[in-house]
């Protein structure tokens, strides 16, 4: 049985994205996208509220902080909790993004899940689109670049200014263009935390526990 235009955006399939049904249900979620890149810095519980009805699935405790750009206005974006990111997001969400509880983006990273075909002749009208998954408490650095159909493990670090053509696997450093990994995550890490400056767990551990309890708008 052939599959319609609608059908085939999540199987990998051609389809023709000016189809007039896609379209215009494309159009709504960016109706909703634009109230929220105009919202005021002091509207969290708006910010919040918008998120919810944007996004296909949002955790507590997210925050994306705008200007936020989405193809289609974050319908395919699933965020675990906590997840957070800086100025100028930009998701190709053509199809499904999925990530993890308290993964950080800095700002300007770019994740796409749109590709075009090689033949020019098809790529006139039709693409097709692969899913894109991010793990948890991962950190993707400030304009970073996720290509289409990549998996990043969790805790994996991605260098600033990288392009990911390839899967990550978890617990790495990787960096570059392409990028490549640079190294595992050690023991090391949990002694330094920057260029020989040696982290003071007992003042972490104290901050922690004398931190007052945070409404969820304060978290945002």
């Amino acid at each position: 049985m052939n599959k319609s235009m609608s059908e085939r955006i999540h199987t990998g399939d051609l389809y023709y994205p000016n189809d007039k049904t896609i379209r215009a249900e494309q159009l709504k979620c960016l109706e909703k996208l634009y109230d929220y890149n105009m919202t005021r810095p002091s509207e969290e519980q708006k910010r919040e509220e918008l998120l919810r009805e944007m996004l296909a699935e949002v955790g507590e405790g997210c925050c994306i902080e705008p200007p936020f750009q989405a193809s289609w206005g974050g319908k395919n974006v699933h965020f675990g909790k906590a997840v957070r990111a800086g100025f100028n997001l930009t998701l190709m969400d053509d199809t499904h993004i999925y990530v993890g509880d308290n993964t950080v983006f800095g700002p300007n990273v770019t994740i796409l899940t749109a590709s075009l075909p090689i033949l020019a002749e098809l790529r006139e009208k039709y693409q097709f689109n692969a899913p894109v998954r991010i793990g948890q408490k991962c950190w993707i650095g400030a304009g970073a670049m996720i290509l289409p159909g990549i998996t990043i493990g969790d805790n994996t670090i991605v260098g600033a200014g990288s392009l990911v053509t390839k899967d990550l696997p978890p617990n790495v450093i990787a960096v570059g263009r392409p990028c490549k990994v640079m190294r595992w995550i050690v023991q090391r890490d949990s002694e330094f935390y920057f260029k020989g400056k040696r982290i003071n767990w007992m003042a972490v551990d104290a901050d922690e526990i004398n931190k007052e309890p945070q409404s969820s708008e304060e978290n945002l």
